[in-house]
């Protein structure tokens, strides 16, 4: 893998993060709800009794958002790479379709890990992360695309 192609595959997933990012915070600003991954990541984080500093959960919270991201992407690349799904929008959608079933998995399976559950809209917070991952999958698309 060359220095472009790991440039391609950083500069996508940091900007697919980010712009899934703020969708969900303008939704959950909207819907006056937390909706805020990072914000619930820090929660889990919180009820897991890592014995480390709030402000060092918070950060790590926000790493780990990045980190999820760059794997997704890193996924999308290997998919397109090898040929599997072409580069398009329809393939952006459906991979933001499947990443956004496998957020819903995920978010499920955190939430039954920690003894006590957020208090937020879950069929919202479900529905809002869907479209927040296709969102994510198009915009990957639309900045890896750029570096071709």
């Amino acid at each position: 893998m060359n220095f472009h192609i790991i440039l391609q595959i950083l500069i996508s997933s940091i900007a697919a993060t980010s712009v899934m990012t703020l969708f969900s915070y303008a939704v959950s600003a909207s819907a006056r709800e937390l909706y805020k991954e990072p914000v619930l990541l820090t929660y889990v984080l919180s009820h897991l009794h890592l014995k480390i500093s709030p402000n060092l959960k918070n950060i790590l919270a926000w790493v780990l958002h990045y980190i999820i991201g760059l794997l997704f992407v890193i996924g999308y690349h290997f998919l397109w790479y090898n040929e599997f799904l072409e580069i398009s929008w329809a393939a952006s959608i459906l991979l933001g379709v499947i990443s956004g079933i496998i957020g819903i998995i995920s978010w499920v399976i955190l939430f039954e890990i920690v003894p006590q559950k957020p208090n937020i809209d879950f069929k919202g917070y479900y529905i809002q992360l869907f479209v927040a991952h296709v969102i994510f999958g198009v915009v990957a698309f639309l900045v890896y695309k750029l570096f071709l």
